[in-house]
Order: C-alpha cells, then structure tokens, then sequence
C-alpha cells in the first residue's frame, strides 16, 4: 500500500495518472526546470514520467508524492526519492515546487517526513542530494534540513548540449 505522509498543512499522496496534467505543468514550466533533471516539450511526452513515477514503486527502487495543500486542495509540488540501492542502503532525494509556491516554507515542512519515512520505514542509512550548480535556494534547503556539502562532481552531466556540475550533499541517519 502507497504510504500517504502529512503534515500540518500539506498531504503527500501517490501520483496518479490523473496528475499528468500536473506533472506536465511542472516539468514544463520555464522557472522550474532549470535545475531540475528532466523537463518535457509536451503533455503526451510527460506519459514517460508517469511510467517513472510507477515503476519506482512497483520496483521498490523509489517513491514520489504530490505535495497537496491541506486547506485548498491544490498541488504545490513533487517530493521523493529514487536510485535506492538495498545494497548500500542509500537512495537519492529531489523536489520541485510549482514558483506560486515558492519561498513558503513548504519543502522546509514536507521534508522532514519524507526523511522520517526514508530513515524509519525503509531504514535507508544515507540520503543523497545532487544539487544543480548555481540552485542556491536547494543549497540552504539541504542545509537547514542537516545535509553536508561533500564536493562538486564538475561537468559531470550534459542538460540541453551543455555541460553541468553538480553538488553532492548528503545527510547519514543518525547525524542529522
């Protein structure tokens, strides 16, 4: 059974296919792409991130929520995490928040309980973040939440023909 997580005024519940309009609106929106891995040029395109979304839980590899307002209703955002390796017990966590939404405290609310979850539930020793070189909003986020800076990975990825860097932060169950 999908795990619906709350807090005082946001519900973290299960992507549905229902939510691509959603999706799309998000990994499609010009302000919140640029720092986040995948974006789509189209709705039918944005089928191929529902197909992620659902494989991540089928395969017990990750789990995404949709960040819904408690009092409204809307969906703010996408909380969750992928690449867990049983093995090594780490898995890597990523968000993104539609700008109506931005500089609310939201991610500072709903993240502890997904980190709750990820450490309580899943007993996932290390937390990644890779963080986008220049996003200084999700550096003091990963910050503030306990997450260390451990180094740049330089010109490591390629996003839209050019190369990137990415930050690693990490956060070890019991030094948070």
């Amino acid at each position: 059974m999908f795990p619906e997580l709350s807090t005082q005024r946001f519900v973290l519940q299960q992507i549905l296919r229902s939510d691509q309009a959603f999706i799309y609106e998000g990994l499609s929106h010009p302000q919140v792409i640029p720092y986040y891995g995948v974006w789509y040029d189209s709705f039918e395109d944005t089928a191929g991130q529902m197909d992620f979304y659902e494989a991540q839980w089928e395969q017990g590899t990750g789990c995404f929520w949709k960040i819904t307002d408690r009092g409204t209703g809307e969906s703010a955002g996408v909380i969750g995490f992928n690449n867990y390796q049983s093995k090594h017990n780490k898995a890597e966590i990523g968000y993104w928040l539609l700008p109506a939404f931005w500089k609310k405290g939201i991610i500072a609310e709903v993240l502890p309980v997904v980190i709750n979850y990820m450490q309580e539930e899943k007993k996932i020793h290390r937390i990644e973040s890779l963080v986008e070189e220049g996003n200084e909003e999700s550096y003091k986020v990963m910050e503030k939440a306990g997450f260390e800076y451990e180094g740049t990975m330089r010109d490591c990825e390629i996003k839209r023909g050019k190369y990137i860097s990415l930050r690693i932060y990490a956060l070890i169950s019991g030094k948070g």
